[in-house]
């Protein structure tokens, strides 16, 4: 007991009788000092390197501070208009993410709607989905070209611009791939509220909607601005929707202007393009604080009960009709969309079963050399990514656990910080990182390695956070015991922390891997000959006219993220609760 104690507390036993106590107590305190250190310098490298890079080349390109040049950089005409459009966008996005996501949050957390589950699962999938993928399936829905409605002989006459070009199809898509944001933001709180006041308003005499306008949306404020401070964050960040439905009419945001000259230029525009990334990281970490402040408010303002619940009675089947009819044109006929025009032989080309074909899906996976390249080096890119971050999540997190509550809290933020930042920032950090040659492996630029290290900068955070969950929940009298018998740390973590953790790294890879797989943002700027990934693979096809193919490669993408979703659904249930955000 009294050496159970002292390792509880990570104090010296006050006796040295006991002959082996000192010695333990010496090799205990060595091995935390070293698996604490070990734990900083991960996160320093991963985390803090290369925002440090940035942030010094941005306003010292020269090795002295010139915030003139600076200043200078952001201050002309094209980057203000940039400015505005993202701003505009992101914001006018967010507030229509609110609208869509809010009343969901309410009726999938609050009520007896029947397919809640399932609802909340499918509305969950334009977040999971590349939004690029996302951007063209509703290309291909409402263009006029569009498979889909000539089928149904509702397409746009030829000629017709496609509606979704420009600012309202960006804040549109940006609505649409974010109020997964609102929904699970705001049903954290919404499951928060205790039955008894609600249970008191009604027999009181209010009606539903106003116990919805006088105390709920109250209580739950500090989310709604957290959640609509978070997708206003993403919409800033966003590269996918607005290369797809910004570029082609001269549209640009922030990021998609940065691409443009990145790609017109190369590296010789990186102090530039850093001054833009820094402006892009500001506004982004100011939407994150906004959301970390609203949360803070939110912390104990009451005490969590039975979660209420509403019955609606008659209205029951209508509202779930109404929430299958809003799935069903945010995302089933899109994808249906995409899957229509990837089995056409090309644009124009009606859909019957004379012309129905499979050959859009031979050619992209099995004879293109560059979608074979680009399928083989995102699964390795993303697998491998993976693989590292759930092993190495084990110990990390482990690790964390021997900090104190401010300094845990400390590093966790600094583990955000990479996921926090928009993608497209990140990538310009790592060109600046590793453009020149590093002792001991040189330079990783133009090669597979960069955006292998991107990946492990980009979703360290999403890999820790279940590992730190699980292990968290976990009793130390078994590791504490264990050390007391005489385990070494490395034996302790094999056979005990290891074990238990297992699921939630396997879930920590597998969204590790999603997330990774096609996505665009990070690999637009850091793809070269050869090591084209899928997300680089489908923009380029998009804007070559090969539209059909690249229907093929994103219907591909999304069938590759439901199996693994519906793998995920299955580990759920070993998981620690709010991994999982639909379950």
């Amino acid at each position: 007991m009294a050496v159970t104690q002292f390792l509880r507390r990570g104090e010296r036993p006050a006796s040295r009788d006991a002959g082996f106590i000192p010695i333990l107590w010496r090799k205990l305190r060595y091995y935390t000092r070293l698996s604490s250190l070990a734990v900083l310098i991960v996160i320093f490298l991963l985390s803090l390197v290369p925002v440090l890079r940035l942030v010094s080349t941005a306003i010292a390109p020269g090795g002295e501070v010139d915030l003139a040049t600076f200043a200078s950089r952001l201050s002309s005409p094209a980057v203000i208009r940039a400015t505005f459009n993202t701003l505009d966008t992101s914001f006018f996005g967010a507030l229509l993410a609110l609208m869509i996501g809010a009343p969901f949050a309410v009726a999938l957390s609050m009520t007896d709607l029947p397919g809640r589950r399932t609802l909340s699962f499918l509305l969950l999938l334009p977040l999971m989905i590349a939004p690029q993928v996302m951007a063209l399936s509703w290309l291909h829905l409402f263009g006029p070209s569009s498979t889909l409605l000539g089928a149904l002989n509702l397409s746009p006459l030829p000629g017709t611009v496609n509606p979704l070009l420009g600012r309202k199809g960006i804040i549109l898509l940006y609505a649409i791939q974010h109020a997964p944001i609102i929904f699970i933001t705001l049903r954290a709180g919404l499951t928060r509220i205790p039955r008894d006041l609600i249970e008191a308003a009604r027999s009181s005499g209010s009606s539903p909607l106003r116990v919805v306008l006088t105390i709920i949306l109250p209580m739950v404020r500090p989310y709604l601005v957290a959640a609509t401070a978070l997708a206003f964050v993403s919409g800033v960040g966003n590269f996918g929707i607005p290369a797809l439905l910004g570029m082609p009419v001269n549209y640009l945001t922030l990021t998609t202007l940065i691409y443009q000259r990145i790609s017109s230029f190369g590296p010789s525009v990186l102090p530039q393009v850093a001054a833009l990334s820094v402006l892009i990281a500001t506004l982004a970490l100011l939407g994150v604080t906004l959301q970390a402040l609203a949360l803070r408010r939110a912390g104990h303002r009451y005490t969590a009960g039975t979660p209420a619940r509403f019955t609606l009675g008659r209205w029951r089947l209508p509202l779930a009709l109404l929430g299958w009819i809003a799935i069903l044109f945010m995302l089933i006929l899109p994808v249906l969309a995409l899957v229509t025009t990837a089995l056409i032989p090309s644009f124009g080309v009606p859909l019957n079963w004379a012309t129905l074909t499979f050959s859009n899906f031979e050619e992209v996976l099995f004879r293109q050399a560059s979608t074979n390249r680009a399928f083989r080096n995102s699964t390795i890119l993303a697998g491998g990514a993976a693989l590292i971050l759930a092993v190495g999540a084990i110990p990390l997190a482990s690790g964390l656990e021997r900090f104190s509550r401010l300094s845990q809290r400390v590093l966790h933020g600094m583990i955000e910080l990479p996921y926090a930042l928009p993608g497209i920032v990140l990538a310009i950090a790592c060109i600046l990182l590793f453009l020149r040659p590093l002792p001991f492996i040189g330079s990783l630029y133009a090669t597979p390695w960069i955006i292998l290290a991107a990946y492990l900068m980009r979703f360290f955070a999403l890999a820790m956070k279940p590992v730190t969950a699980a292990i968290g929940q976990m009793s130390r009298d078994l590791d504490e015991a264990a050390a007391v018998s005489g385990a070494y740390p490395l034996r302790r973590m094999m056979t005990i922390t290891a074990p238990l953790a297992a699921p939630a790294a396997v879930a920590g890879a597998l969204l590790v891997f999603m997330s990774a797989f096609n996505e665009l943002t990070v690999s637009a700027l850091l793809w070269s000959s050869g090591n084209e990934t899928l997300g680089v693979v489908l923009f380029s096809l998009e804007e070559a006219g090969l539209g059909t193919q690249a229907a093929a490669i994103a219907v591909t993408t999304i069938v590759i993220v439901l199996v693994l979703l519906l793998v995920l659904d299955r580990l759920g249930r070993k998981l620690p609760a709010g991994v999982l955000p639909w379950r």
